[in-house]
């Protein structure tokens, strides 16, 4: 199947074809003795990831557990749908976060808000998950892959209250969610993911360099795909992290609006390869800069209290 990549090791990417987009959200089986899904994408693209695991010899009995890196629709949309499809397997996220794969009402009315008509079209609605099939995991945790081989969990929020990065025992891959921003591999550049209400620069670059410290083998991005040069984007991704806090913060001391601030932020994040194939469009769909400009100035506006520039920029909500 053409969404599929083998990686090495039993592990196989999985592209999740979200919103029609090809190369944007990636899943990850890992296929051993306790198969294991690593993201499922959102509702819409359920039925993609169930056919390529299905290929990969997976079938409705054989999955042991799904782990979700943090509850963005993006990630874990598709948990309810995957949990009908594969009856047995176990349901794993951080425990911040378990409450809205049990009882998706508010999440899921939030991101209607939030998104309006795009909910149909890129995510679809998040199903409800039996809690008795939820493993609630706290700051530190593993999960077993079977035959030795471990997921080892640690909390890396930033990006969300509720994200964990997971490193496989076996391999020294570490899947990344957002903790360490969005890579694009037509030109090798990384973005920032800095949406409402979560994002925190400080916890972000404490993630970050939790990262550096594990020293992995390989970062396996949820957006998007397998990077080996892990050092160098890990250092890239934080360089342009603060990059884009001080750009939004220099739009708002020039007292400039939502739309002009996010034409700046634009203008000076262009890739760096000039000649590569043009994909800004369906970067913009997953993670538009709109919401990371919003999302770094609430940011901004708790850091700064009662006398930050709350009518500026960026803290202007969608």
């Amino acid at each position: 199947m053409d969404t599929i990549t083998d990686l090495g090791n039993e592990v196989f990417e999985i592209d999740t074809r979200m919103g029609g987009y090809q190369g944007i959200t990636a899943g990850y089986l890992i296929r051993g003795d306790r198969p294991c899904l690593v993201e499922t994408g959102t509702a819409l693209s359920a039925p993609t990831v169930r056919d390529s695991l299905e290929f990969l010899g997976i079938g409705p009995a054989e999955l042991a557990t799904v782990v979700v890196t943090h509850i963005h629709l993006d990630h874990a949309g598709g948990v309810g749908d995957i949990a009908e499809f594969f009856p047995n397997a176990q349901i794993v996220v951080h425990e911040r976060g378990a409450r809205h794969l049990v009882d998706p009402t508010k999440l899921v009315a939030s991101a209607h808000r939030v998104f309006g008509d795009v909910m149909n079209t890129l995510f679809g609605d998040l199903k409800p998950t039996d809690a008795a099939r939820v493993t609630a995991l706290g700051d530190i945790g593993s999960i077993d892959l079977g035959d030795g081989r471990t997921l080892d969990t640690f909390y890396a929020p930033g990006h969300a209250s509720h994200h964990i990065g997971l490193l496989d025992s076996h391999t020294g891959d570490l899947y990344t969610g957002d903790a360490a921003g969005v890579y694009i591999p037509q030109t090798a550049d990384v973005r920032p993911a800095t949406p409402p209400p979560d994002f925190n620069l400080d916890l972000a670059l404490e993630s970050m360099a939790h990262m550096v410290a594990i020293d992995p083998q390989r970062l396996l991005f949820s957006h998007y795909g397998p990077v080996t040069d892990v050092h160098d984007v890990l250092a890239r991704s934080r360089e342009e992290l603060i990059r884009w806090v001080d750009l939004v913060q220099s739009a708002r001391e020039q007292h400039l609006d939502l739309d002009h601030a996010v034409a700046m932020v634009l203008e000076q994040t262009k890739p760096h390869d000039v000649h590569a194939e043009p994909t800004d469009h369906k970067w913009e769909a997953l993670s538009s800069t709109a919401a990371n400009v919003v999302g770094i100035s609430r940011w901004l506006d708790g850091r700064d209290g009662p006398g930050s520039t709350s009518g500026d920029a960026a803290s202007v909500n969608r």
